[in-house]
């Protein structure tokens, strides 16, 4: 059991090395976000990132809680946008 535990614990710490990349990446979309004076949530963007993650998803997790995974991202995402972005100008 202590070697799946540590394959675990190996797997958790490259899920949140790519957990803050991503959140770097829209970071860099908050900022061109915020210069061309666009909106932080765009809904058809977020539909289509859902979309392509169900699409690819081969289990075992179920499609409901992949959805609910990577709407928390998304929003956690978004409300760092959002404390980045809000009062600069």
């Amino acid at each position: 059991m202590s070697t799946w535990r540590a394959r675990i614990d190996a797997i958790d710490q490259i899920l949140l090395v790519l957990l803050n990349e991503r959140s770097r990446s829209a970071n860099e979309i908050g900022h061109i976000k915020k210069q061309h004076k666009l909106p932080i949530y765009v809904p058809e963007r977020e539909k289509t990132v859902l979309g392509n993650v169900l699409k690819n998803n081969s289990g075992p997790l179920e499609d409901d809680a992949v959805r609910r995974l990577f709407e928390r991202i998304i929003d956690e995402t978004r409300s760092l946008e959002r404390r980045k972005y809000q009062n600069l100008d």
